[in-house]
């Protein structure tokens, strides 16, 4: 029995050792993808995106280091965000331009900058009217995302953007209208939060369904062969 015993805590030990070895190599590789991303992001990123990351860079470009941002996306949409860009804006696509690797460690590196956990909770099925929705939009939301979400300068980024409404979930149109974006212009807009809009569940998901409706304006006319 007593050998037993001892044996059991030997294959304890081993495994306490075993994990604690995994655990600082993972974050060994952790730290080395962050700063080879952080360089990354200082060459291609930092003019727009800012030193910091909240939007501050000379030109044009979205907060990145932002909570409520970070909270709504997964490491695949922001993978998706830098490989594909926004055709037609400041935001190439880095598909080209970086490595697979690049890219990777590019997102870890901005993920990094996620030091909240906040619930931004969205209704499982997103549905409205997208008539409604685009006169809650031309009251609300126009005056920064510009006419049909094409986007204005410096003041809100283009909704109605190809690639944005491909990579981008009903749910997180939803969540940045519902929550907005701390430390920016785009405050909340769900009725209960900090903003001045106040508008109900409903009223958010016509004007998300007024955005995704642009996707269809946007699509190419068929033409006979």
């Amino acid at each position: 029995m007593k050998k037993l015993l001892i044996g059991i805590y030997i294959l304890i030990m081993i495994g306490i050792v075993f994990a604690i070895g995994n655990s600082n190599l993972f974050d060994n590789e952790n730290s080395k993808a962050i700063a080879a991303g952080e360089k990354v992001y200082n060459k291609n990123c930092l003019i727009c995106h800012g030193e910091t990351g909240k939007g501050e860079g000379k030109n044009a470009g979205t907060a990145l280091n932002n909570q409520h941002f970070l909270n709504s996306v997964s490491d695949q949409d922001l993978y998706n965000y830098i490989k594909h860009g926004r055709e037609g804006t400041a935001m190439p696509a880095y598909g080209p331009r970086l490595s697979d690797k690049e890219i990777k460690n590019l997102t870890v590196f901005i993920r990094n900058w996620q030091t909240e956990k906040i619930d931004l909770e969205a209704p499982k099925s997103i549905t409205g009217s997208p008539e409604n929705g685009e006169k809650l939009y031309s009251l609300y939301c126009l005056s920064c995302h510009g006419e049909a979400g094409a986007g204005i300068l410096k003041m809100g980024p283009a909704l109605s953007n190809p690639q944005y409404l491909k990579d981008t979930a009903d749910s997180q149109i939803w969540i940045d209208t519902a929550y907005g974006r701390e430390e920016t212009r785009m405050g909340p807009s769900l009725k209960g939060q900090e903003g001045v809009r106040q508008l109900r569940k409903q009223d958010i998901s016509d004007i998300v369904s007024y955005i995704r409706s642009l996707e269809q304006n946007n699509a190419p006319s068929k033409t006979a062969e």
